[in-house]
């Protein structure tokens, strides 16, 4: 039991790592190559493309989406789309897909003048889904190599971390005060019960033997 106690909590764990780790801005320092517009039908996948731009039709099946091509320092390639979020999830608020494209294809360079430019995202790249990060704003930086602290990840987490730790001090106590007095009420009760069984069984036992006698 323990075991599988254990096991659940596990995969509670890194359901929610992995929900934060695709949802929580993250940052990339590379080198725009090509932007472009590609019409694209969703499958399989779809549930890691954003809804329709704000404005657009509703319920098709396709559309067309940006794309932007980035080198990293190391020389691999990393695409990310450039979709609208809208007011769903995540909430990024983001509505000005148009504009970033724009502020992209400026920034594009080549390998022997480069400039760097720091893309903030959320998503994952998965090559054999065809699932794409989703680009949120692009800024151009003198030296790849920069440290960027996470400020905003790490406010978010602590908070969550907060509120988790409240409700599970809250939880506990709850369990202390209401919880065990009445389980062990039903212990007690449970005991008792079993007592009076066996006083029972010994009376019935003596009276047998009474007769017997």
């Amino acid at each position: 039991m323990a075991y599988i106690k254990w096991a659940f909590r596990a995969v509670v764990a890194l359901f929610v790592v992995a929900f934060l780790h695709y949802t929580l801005p993250q940052h990339d320092i590379v080198r725009i190559s090509d932007t472009y517009e590609k019409r694209v039908d969703f499958g399989e996948n779809s549930i890691f493309w954003a809804k329709e731009d704000t404005g657009n039709a509703t319920g098709t099946v396709n559309r067309d989406v940006f794309f932007i091509q980035t080198i990293k320092k190391n020389g691999k390639p990393l695409v990310y789309r450039n979709e609208d979020t809208g007011w769903g999830w995540p909430p990024y608020f983001k509505f000005d897909t148009s504009n970033l494209q724009t502020e992209a294809s400026d920034l594009r360079s080549t390998s022997e003048n480069p400039k760097w430019v720091m893309v903030t995202h959320y998503g994952w790249r998965i090559e054999f889904q065809s699932i794409f990060p989703n680009a949120i704003a692009v800024k151009q930086v003198a030296d790849p190599d920069m440290t960027i602290i996470p400020w905003l990840n790490i406010i978010i987490l602590v908070l969550l971390f907060a509120v988790f730790w409240a409700i599970r001090v809250r939880w506990l106590r709850f369990w202390d005060r209401r919880i065990d007095p009445i389980v062990e009420g039903v212990d007690e009760g449970w005991d008792n019960l079993a007592d009076s069984a066996r006083e029972g069984r010994g009376r019935f036992s003596r009276w047998l033997a009474s007769w017997r006698r």
